[in-house]
């Protein structure tokens, strides 16, 4: 694996410093990819070894100013006023945008090395894994530093270097594809690794399954607006899944075991795990985070659509309660200087699951106008989220779903029109998908391809001092592109 790493330094994209002892070796002295068992050892590094999750989740309207000073982070405040950040950290925008090319580059080496080697049949599940993961790396970076996919000016919006060939030179200039052309490349990347892909791993769960693949194939296409295809691959699960995750058993295991039993391989619903090089636990305990005195406004009584508690809860805390949390991330500290007590931390992630899958199984049979299937889906996935929900008297309907969730004029606003009553259903699955994926960054991605509006405000002594608003398309919604990358000819988003 080491002499794997070394051979990828060739291939990063932004990161050239280690580059150039590596290019002074005569070609020789590199390590060859060149057997199926470096291909597959080589793909373990295809998954992005920095974490999303902190820098969607706090310019998200999940995250408030606790004013907590107790744990201070630069990074933090930054991302909560949608300001380029000044730092390099472990969880930064930078960190993911190289760990992401990194991972593309691993792809990309896999499938140059495949094709080197005649493109043998038996290499095709290796060919499918390279192929989803390397659509899957480009799809979080247009998702992150792009604007929202709309086909009408998806054609012209600058989108992220769709990179599909490994690198031989020290210093390239990348341009930036369009999104529409970023999309069409994941698209076509999906759709040739879906004729490959498989499920036989050693450890299944860390690596694109077939299953994974298809939850990944679910939320491109739900953002492409595409709902046949989100049926298509969403289909297997049925209308009343039973591998989605169980609350009550999760509530019942205790707090500290809470957040490995989230992300363990043995849950069901888990469909792809990584642990990235991050701290994204230790977020919750920022100043921007989820303060105990807003929590009910996402998890309290009220916001259930039988005014009954939800069983996905705020029940760990810092700091006296200013801070809540719910316990899902696990970070494990491998420590590499026992004496010193230095090391690096991990965090368990779970990047797809069954129960976003089915969160968006439902969302695309609102907008076929499938209202029956979705009140006895949506009513199944949220009784298994309800404490004393009773399925025989606990039935979801259109009046209730438009009682607890009426139309706000121009509040969802998608590249595509919905009707009064498909606006309240979206934002009914919306508010669900935020209370399950709370810490994980999803609700960030419902903001931008709903348009919704956010206000993050700056409080001093429980007074506001600062009143930033997220309008509608607003630039900020794309992050600026990294000052390494943007040094190296890459070009920035407009601000």
């Amino acid at each position: 694996m080491k002499n794997i790493k070394i051979a990828l330094s060739l291939l990063l994209l932004i990161t050239i410093s280690s580059c150039d002892d590596f290019l002074s070796e005569v070609p020789d002295n590199r390590t060859q990819i060149d057997t199926p068992e470096k291909i597959s050892e080589l793909l373990v590094t295809a998954y992005p070894n920095r974490s999303y999750f902190p820098i969607a989740e706090v310019m998200s309207d999940n995250v408030y100013d606790t004013e907590s000073k107790q744990s201070v982070s630069i990074i933090n405040e930054e991302s909560y006023n949608w300001e380029m950040q000044s730092q390099i950290g472990t969880d930064s925008e930078n960190a993911f945008w190289i760990a992401s090319y990194e991972s593309i580059a691993a792809a990309n080496l896999a499938l140059d090395a495949i094709e080197k080697l005649g493109g043998q049949a038996s290499l095709n599940p290796q060919k499918g894994e390279a192929l989803i993961a390397r659509a899957y790396n480009h799809f979080m970076l247009v998702s992150l530093w792009s604007n929202r996919y709309n086909p009408a000016t998806a054609g012209t919006d600058l989108g992220v270097p769709y990179i599909t060939k490994p690198e031989t030179e020290l210093l390239v200039k990348y341009k930036r594809n369009t999104v529409k052309e970023v999309f069409d490349f994941i698209e076509q990347d999906i759709n040739e690794g879906m004729k490959y892909i498989t499920s036989e791993y050693k450890e299944p769960k860390y690596h694109f399954t077939l299953e994974a693949a298809k939850a990944f194939a679910c939320r491109f296409y739900l953002i492409k607006g595409d709902w046949d295809k989100v049926l298509e691959y969403s289909e297997g699960l049925g209308s009343k899944p039973t591998k989605i995750r169980n609350y009550v058993a999760f509530n019942a295991v205790a707090f500290a075991q809470m957040p490995i039993e989230y992300s363990r391989v043995e849950q069901e619903t888990n469909l792809l795990v990584a642990y990235p090089n991050s701290i994204a636990n230790r977020s919750a305990a920022y100043r921007f985070a989820l303060p105990g005195n807003r929590s009910d406004e996402i998890f309290g009584t009220q916001t259930n659509v039988w005014a009954k508690p939800h069983l996905i809860r705020p029940n760990g805390q810092y700091f006296g309660g200013v801070n809540v949390f719910v316990p899902k991330l696990y970070e494990y500290f491998k420590y590499t200087n026992l004496t010193s007590r230095t090391g690096e931390p991990y965090t368990g992630s779970v990047l797809f699951s069954n129960d976003e899958m089915y969160l968006n199984r439902i969302e695309a049979l609102v907008m076929k106008n499938r209202i029956a299937e979705v009140n006895t889906e949506l009513g199944y996935f949220l009784g298994t989220r309800t404490s004393g929900y009773n399925a025989t008297t606990d039935i979801l309907n259109e009046a209730i779903i438009t009682a607890k969730f009426p139309v706000v004029e121009n509040e969802f606003t998608p590249f595509y029109e919905l009707t009064d009553l498909q606006k309240s259903y979206i934002k009914a699955i919306a508010e669900a998908r935020r209370r399950d994926f709370i810490r994980e960054g999803l609700r960030w991605f419902d903001i931008k391809r709903f348009n919704l509006v956010v206000t993050h405000n700056t409080l001093e002594f429980g007074k506001v001092v600062k009143n930033n608003v997220l309008e509608k398309d607003d630039k900020r919604r794309a992050l600026q592109i990294p000052l390494r990358a943007s040094d190296n000819g890459i070009e920035k988003n407009p601000r």
